[in-house]
């Protein structure tokens, strides 16, 4: 169910990532159902985007997809990104130095988290996040950097916690006390708990008052982080991260 101050808006919005995110063009019933909408208002706006030449109308097929539109308006999203065009040089040396794969993301509050750039490594096996992926805001590494900065109270932590989704969960104390871990190193680790083999390192970006806007994420195959050096990875992300601050936020 789509509850906003703008359902318009809010519904458009529910489309286009649902049509993102789908391997397949989708059908106006299929849309509708995925989102618990009423077919006929479903259709309007599926319309509105159509005319607006963000989604595309296949008329032998009956189904939609994402339209050129939507790649225009992301375009020039990243061409006016400071934060994109700073930190893509420092994940390309990253990811270079430590044969990892790196991401650089924005953080949306306690919602999500979006990837604005990436980086691989020149290991033969390396995992992958495409440019606007959007995952759980405290999920892996990244989380534990914006509990540690993010000011947000302890009981709103653990409703948000106790919706997440892991292959190894951690217990909301032992993650607590990695949380507080991050403070004190300048940087988040995840080791299989998010996803089972994978090792996750995260430093956030922080703007103003300690407050986390970005992270620069390292992922890897937890033995090849490992033999890589998980402690020197997280140093080079934290200073990497205090770069991109200074540069783009200092007073």
């Amino acid at each position: 169910m789509i509850i906003s101050k703008a359902p318009a808006i809010a519904r458009a919005a529910a489309i286009l990532r649902l049509l993102g995110k789908s391997d397949a063009p989708l059908g106006v019933n299929n849309i509708a159902r995925a989102l618990d909408l009423v077919p006929s208002t479903c259709l309007y706006v599926l319309r509105a985007l159509t005319e607006e030449e963000l989604v595309a109308f296949d008329p032998d097929t009956k189904r939609y997809s994402l339209d050129a539109g939507v790649l225009t308006l992301a375009r020039g999203w990243l061409r006016r990104n400071q934060f994109a065009d700073v930190s893509q040089p420092l994940i390309d040396r990253l990811a270079r130095d430590h044969n990892v794969t790196m991401l650089a993301v924005q953080i949306v509050g306690l919602e999500h988290i979006v990837v604005v750039g990436t980086a691989q490594g020149g290991a033969n096996f390396q995992l992958s996040a495409q440019i606007g992926s959007r995952f759980p805001a405290l999920i892996s590494a990244t989380g534990r950097c914006i509990a540690a900065y993010g000011g947000y109270s302890s009981a709103e932590l653990q409703r948000r916690f106790d919706l997440l989704r892991w292959d190894n969960p951690p217990a909301y104390s032992e993650w607590l006390e990695q949380v507080a871990q991050t403070r004190s190193q300048g940087f988040a680790t995840d080791a299989g708990n998010y996803i089972a083999g994978v090792s996750v390192i995260a430093a956030a970006v922080l703007k103003g008052a300690r407050r986390p806007v970005h992270a620069l994420v390292a992922v890897g195959i937890s033995g090849a982080i490992e033999r890589a050096g998980m402690q020197k990875i997280g140093e080079d992300l934290s200073a990497a991260a205090r770069s991109v601050s200074e540069r783009l936020y200092a007073d």
